[in-house]
């Protein structure tokens, strides 16, 4: 287990497809903390297929990586291309910080670094979602100035209601 102290040395910085090994189990540890553990369906050929071989990558991912190379937590995000704005918009997909590193700045320092990102690519925006029970989530991103968006809803259909619809379009 990482000690505090190593967190003293966090750095934060793009992943490398050599961090797969050690994302996987953040990845896994975030489905167990948002309850969808039993659906989780990521594998070390999914990440690195479309995280480091596609161009451009379906995702990328920064990383907190603490002074003895373990990784605290991670950031996953893609842009979207062109919005309202006429710029795209930087939408955080997943943010994560491992039970260790939680308390000790490291959500911060990977929000930061992804404000700093969405700057270089004049992102008009940045954008994420909050489970309504994470209550410490929001008052997380409250505290870095966020505001939650009274307006807009978010809706979805799950793989089977997308099979169906598909259907629905068939002669």
């Amino acid at each position: 287990m990482t000690s505090q102290a190593d967190y003293s040395a966090l750095c934060v910085r793009p992943a490398a497809i050599d961090d797969i090994p050690a994302l996987l189990p953040l990845m896994r540890g975030l489905a167990e903390y948002e309850g969808y553990a039993d659906r989780f369906a990521v594998t070390a050929e999914m990440l690195e297929e479309q995280g480091f071989h596609r161009v451009p990558p379906d995702f990328e991912c920064l990383v907190a990586e603490a002074g003895d190379r373990t990784l605290a937590g991670m950031l996953i995000y893609y842009l979207i291309p062109f919005t309202f704005t006429g710029r795209p918009t930087f939408y955080i997909k997943e943010l994560y910080v491992a039970a260790a590193g939680r308390g000790l700045g490291v959500g911060g320092q990977l929000m930061r670094a992804a404000a700093v990102e969405a700057v270089r690519r004049n992102c008009g925006q940045m954008k994420w979602q909050v489970a309504r029970w994470n209550i410490a989530a929001a008052a997380f991103y409250t505290r870095l100035g966020a505001l939650s968006d009274p307006e807009w809803v978010d809706y979805a259909l799950a793989a089977p209601a997308v099979s169906a619809l598909a259907e629905s379009a068939l002669p």
